[in-house]
């Protein structure tokens, strides 16, 4: 029998994997990979994360090996992507919907999962955040982009920001669903406004001569 957070968990692993999967084929499509490629990548875009998560932690084996609910996920954002993308006129405005809807779903999943494993507030917030930006890095870095997180772009300081309220919710309420709702919106609408504005972490340059 599972647990009231177990059941929880479910879902937004289930609507995480998916929004990923879509991410990751719009950015193969993007890329004008073939089919093959595009199955590829969607398939590490969605597991990445989740992937160096359980290795860190021990969780073994690792989530998706023995989750056909996740499998399922990836095979249905990659058909449900293959099905609608030439009706799509601005892919780029999809692949941000979907790649901001998974970096908050997984990064409040990801936390999630290390507060319940016992690990200390600030370490869960950081494997959130590795559950929620790694499959981006390995879908940008195949694609031949620029990883997101490593740009001006605030991304990590989303998820790292929505880890923290999640936690601060569920510390002072004891209120799952609300800290869990609250967080990933909280992401969400983090990387909305920072896009919107052009807001970001400053640069480090180097003066010529």
């Amino acid at each position: 029998m599972l647990s009231g957070a177990d059941q929880l968990l479910l879902p937004i692993e289930a609507i995480g994997t998916f929004a990923f999967a879509v991410s990751g084929a719009m950015a193969a499509i993007r890329s004008r990979f073939d089919i093959f490629g595009v199955l590829v990548l969607a398939f590490v875009t969605a597991i990445g994360g989740g992937t160096i998560r359980d290795v860190l932690i021990g969780n073994l084996p690792v989530n998706w090996l023995t989750d056909t609910l996740a499998i399922v996920s990836i095979i249905a954002g990659c058909a449900v992507t293959l099905l609608v993308y030439r009706h799509i006129r601005v892919v780029e405005g999809w692949l941000f919907f979907f790649d901001a809807a998974g970096l908050g779903l997984f990064t409040v999943m990801g936390t999630q999962i290390g507060l319940e494993a016992g690990m200390s507030v600030g370490i869960s917030i950081a494997l959130g955040t590795i559950t929620g930006c790694f499959g981006g890095v390995l879908r940008d870095v195949l694609a031949g982009s620029k990883p997101l997180i490593f740009q001006k772009e605030i991304y990590a300081m989303a998820a790292i920001c929505g880890g923290l309220v999640f936690w601060l919710i569920l510390e002072v309420w004891d209120a799952l669903l609300i800290a869990q709702v609250t967080g990933i919106l909280s992401i969400v609408l983090i990387r909305v406004v920072a896009v919107r504005f052009g807001l970001g972490l400053p640069r480090i340059t180097l003066r010529e001569g």
